[in-house]
């Protein structure tokens, strides 16, 4: 677990240089990327339906995003979008494209189906933790003013 947490962390440490975010988020948002994965890797080894991990795993990495951005004054996408980059299913992708040059359609069909279920969970996972009340993440925000 600690090796899949520290490797999804560099993959997203790297996406964060090649999308230019400032150096001084880029460990927030690779701890984000991190902490996504592992709720990803862990409930799809606990055997739960695959829409379920992606949902709640981008949930999560949505949250983690918006009290990142809170905190650190910045938007929330410097730590979703390269946070999100472990959980895209970019195997998915290449297997629907590669059944579909192959002329293989039911393997074609199977995969882009599977693919879509999860792009959809993360899509609406995102979706749900974007659509909490800024409010609630103004608390943090009072809290931090309170402890200076």
């Amino acid at each position: 677990m600690i090796i899949q947490f520290l490797v999804a962390m560099v993959a997203t440490a790297a996406f964060s240089i090649l999308y230019s975010v400032p150096r001084k988020n880029i460990l927030a948002g690779a701890v984000a990327g991190g902490v996504g994965w592992i709720i990803y890797f862990t409930l799809e080894k606990a055997g739960a339906d695959t829409i379920v991990y992606a949902f709640t795993s981008a949930f999560f990495l949505g949250v983690i995003s918006r009290i990142c951005a809170v905190l650190f004054k910045t938007p929330v996408t410097l730590y979703l979008l390269p946070g999100i980059f472990p959980i895209v299913p970019g195997a998915g992708i290449y297997y629907t494209a590669y059944y579909f040059f192959m002329n293989d359609m039911a393997s074609f069909t199977r995969n882009g189906l599977e693919t879509a279920k999860i792009a959809l969970a993360i899509s609406f996972g995102i979706i749900f933790a974007l659509s909490i009340p800024h409010e609630i993440f103004g608390l943090l925000r009072k809290l931090q003013r309170e402890e200076k």
